[in-house]
């Protein structure tokens, strides 16, 4: 009976989704490109931008000389929007399997989604650069607010992965000095005002040190300090925004010990936090597929969202 109860509820949450995009259609919708000329941090990328075709990079990106965001319009929005970044341990960004279904079902919610294009260390970028473009596309957002009939205080980001580890970055160090900026939006702050991070990478210490994404940032003979700075759980404050953490026991890649230590670091700090934990799903499950729990997930973000009027209940 639970399982049948459990079965039905994830059938309805799929439908609730909105359908998936043709890689025509993906193409053609808006972007907003981050950077005016050449984007600050050295690197410098050539040739196309490359899609993954098969395994476990089937519709990941790599190779991004030009970062920029993706623009999903709500059929009838609700003044919120969400900065989603996919994962991908910054050697490449999972949309076809994070991001984009993600950005498609928060769009069919009412949410304005802007689906973050981001620049790669593996690419032969600065490491910083992710951070960068995190950064400035949130304050591109909160810039142009009433461009989007956004409320520019219901601007949050979603992150999987090393997404997650990105969007939590930026979370919880907005102000942080990345790069010398001077034009319009230069003038908000990247602070985004809830956080959503899936099976996020927390931690670059021991004993989960063994990512991708550490060797990406801070590489694979990394200092004690290096480890410490490139942390989430380093910058846990009571100014953090409200966060929500998704997480499966069985996941080989970011254990559930990275969403524990976040959720543990920011309640110790006096922030608010909440944090679920599914029994299985492993790793880069994205919105799940219905016989899985752990599909779950967007239901129980939209009943938070709620609770914290970052969306209205129907008819308010």
């Amino acid at each position: 009976m639970i399982r049948r109860l459990a079965l039905a509820l994830a059938a309805a949450m799929a439908l609730l989704a909105a359908p998936a995009l043709a890689a025509g259609d993906a193409a053609a919708r808006e972007e907003i490109r981050l950077w005016p000329g050449t984007p600050p941090g050295n690197g410098k990328v050539t040739g196309e931008e490359k899609i993954g075709g098969e395994g476990s990079g089937l519709g990941a990106v790599s190779n991004v000389s030009v970062p920029r965001m993706r623009v999903y319009r709500p059929t009838v929005p609700n003044g919120a929007a969400v900065l989603v970044a996919g994962g991908g341990g910054y050697f490449r960004i999972q949309l076809k399997k994070e991001s984009t279904p993600a950005a498609e079902w928060l769009a069919a919610q009412g949410f304005t989604v802007f689906e973050l294009i981001y620049r790669l260390p593996n690419d032969g970028w600065d490491s910083t650069a992710p951070f960068m473009d995190a950064q400035r596309a949130m304050k591109i957002i909160r810039t142009r607010a009433a461009e989007f009939s956004l409320d520019p205080d219901r601007i949050g980001i979603m992150g999987f992965s090393a997404g997650g580890h990105l969007a939590g970055f930026t979370a919880y160090q907005p102000e942080r000095a990345l790069y010398d900026g001077k034009d319009r939006f230069e003038h908000v702050s990247a602070r985004p005002d809830f956080a959503v991070l899936l099976f996020p990478v927390v931690t670059l210490r021991k004993p989960y040190d063994t990512t991708r994404t550490r060797r990406e940032i801070v590489g694979d003979k990394a200092s004690e300090a290096a480890e410490i700075a490139w942390s989430l759980d380093t910058y846990a404050s009571k100014d953090a925004p409200p966060t929500i953490i998704f997480a499966a026991a069985d996941d080989p890649t970011t254990p559930p010990g990275h969403g524990i230590l976040l959720f543990q670091s920011l309640i110790a700090a006096g922030a608010s936090a909440e944090l679920h934990l599914f029994r299985n799903g492993g790793h880069g499950w994205g919105l799940g597929t219905p016989d899985q729990v752990i599909s779950q997930w967007p239901g129980l973000f939209a009943h938070w969202a709620q609770s914290l009027q970052i969306t209205k209940k129907r008819g308010e």
